[in-house]
């Protein structure tokens, strides 16, 4: 009996000591784990600018011919030629219409009765009084119109001007800005001047109009909202920054960046803005020089410190 247990005894020893070096060449072979790596918030980076700045602000000038002629019927007849087009161009003295009325009718075939040689036609030739384009055009051939009758309307090309309803309160900044730039929804940009002002202002919106003449010889339509930018103030040797660059809460009282104190890590720094136009801001304070680096995106929900990993 005594012989039976250590027999058992040495069996278990043998079995423990199997399961134990099959343990130690199972972690032998397996794969070593790799080193954990800390990953940050993509972001990207901007530089801080020192140079001149200027704070705009934007305003709309609608296209529009001051000049146009009415062409009317000189009598009551019917329409025998109309060489016009809606949209077309015409010279001054361009034939446009041929007008012909009852009475000459009956008397030239009476005439052409008694006397087969007379060519008598009578018909009457309305001509454009000036150069521009036909923007109306009501009638066509055949129809009879009535005296005094409106037959078209031609746009005077040389009246072409931009209209700038300004707000009052923005009259001031006007005296600074007698040259202007204008830009068109298709990208161009056209040099103006102010000519004149209308003597009167808009009850409704308390706007005046501003006759904006522009140097160019483009063909632009009527009632096209080109974008004017007014310069309020203009500073040199300021820090600026990118919009997105700079954070602020809800209410907009307090402003804050993230500036990169190494290779991955982002901190919250409080900030003073200044001037501002439609793209970079102004930085009073803290004081910021052109080698810092601030978060451009990614920036949003950042706690004060924060891993970040830069995106080229």
């Amino acid at each position: 009996m005594r012989h039976r247990i250590v027999h058992l005894m040495l069996i278990v020893a043998l079995t423990a000591g199997c399961h134990a070096q099959q343990g130690k060449e199972d972690k032998k072979d397996a794969p070593a784990e790799a080193p954990a790596v800390a990953e940050g918030t993509p972001a990207t980076v901007t530089s801080v600018t020192v140079g001149t700045m200027e704070e705009t602000v934007e305003v709309n000038a609608v296209s529009a011919f001051q000049l146009k002629t009415y062409i009317k019927a000189n009598t009551n007849g019917y329409l025998q030629t109309v060489n016009a087009r809606l949209g077309s161009y015409v010279e001054k003295g361009q034939e446009l219409f041929v007008l012909k009325t009852k009475e000459s009718q009956t008397l030239g075939n009476t005439i052409r009765i008694l006397d087969s040689t007379l060519h008598f036609t009578g018909n009457m030739h309305i001509k454009s009084p000036g150069s521009g384009y036909i923007t109306q055009l009501n009638y066509q051939a055949g129809d009879y119109v009535q005296d005094n009758e409106q037959l078209a309307v031609i746009t005077d090309t040389r009246s072409f001007v931009f209209l700038l309803d300004l707000p009052y309160e923005l009259k001031p900044y006007l005296a600074a800005n007698k040259n202007l730039k204008l830009r068109l929804p298709d990208g161009t940009v056209l040099d103006g001047y102010v000519a004149n002002a209308m003597p009167a202002v808009d009850a409704v919106s308390q706007t005046q109009s501003y006759v904006i003449k522009v140097n160019t010889n483009k063909s632009i339509p009527e009632n096209l909202i080109a974008k004017v930018s007014l310069v309020k103030s203009a500073k040199g040797n300021i820090t600026s920054l990118p919009k997105a660059a700079v954070l602020t809460d809800e209410v907009q009282s307090h402003f804050w960046i993230m500036k990169m104190i190494d290779s991955v890590t982002a901190v919250k720094v409080p900030v003073q803005k200044g001037m501002e136009n439609a793209d970079r801001v102004e930085i009073i304070a803290p004081h910021l020089s052109p080698a810092d680096k601030v978060l451009l995106t990614g920036n949003y929900g950042l706690p004060d410190t924060a891993k970040v990993s830069i995106v080229k």
